[in-house]
């Protein structure tokens, strides 16, 4: 998880780091952690919403791994994520605005970006899982 990567580096949470350096440090933070993580072989990595504003972290995802776009309507991240004080962009009077506002930005970026798009929805994690190990099994084949 590139977030829990951040704040192991750092030594203190992503809010503290929003704090103190401001959305534009996290961000030169977070695009040095990608480039290197990126650079590892045999990983899944968890990237956070935000990773795909920055172009070259768009083409390091690309480039050096199979991008699986997990994508969740607003109003399901809200469910999620309502009750969660460690995401500093959410902290306003009205959340699931920002979320709607995120998505817009964000939707097009990731579509450009994957290789696989999985609507996630209301699964469960098992399904969700099993079905993504479908999809990648046969992309794999295909391209054998």
């Amino acid at each position: 998880d590139s977030d829990h990567e951040i704040e192991a580096r750092c030594g203190v949470k992503i809010p503290v780091i929003f704090e103190i350096e401001g959305e534009p440090g996290f961000r030169a933070r977070e695009a040095q952690t990608i480039a290197e993580l990126t650079r590892l072989e045999g990983i899944v990595l968890a990237t956070g919403g935000g990773v795909v504003l920055a172009e070259e972290n768009r083409r390091l995802l690309a480039e050096r791994g199979t991008v699986i776009y997990l994508r969740a309507t607003p109003e399901h991240l809200y469910e999620r994520v309502r009750q969660d004080k460690n995401r500093p962009l959410l902290a306003t009077a009205d959340p699931l605005a920002r979320l709607r506002e995120l998505y817009r930005e964000r939707d097009p970026l990731y579509r450009a970006v994957a290789d696989l798009v999985v609507d996630t929805g209301r699964q469960s994690v098992q399904v969700l899982a099993r079905g993504l190990l479908e999809q990648l099994g046969a992309r794999w084949k295909a391209s054998a």
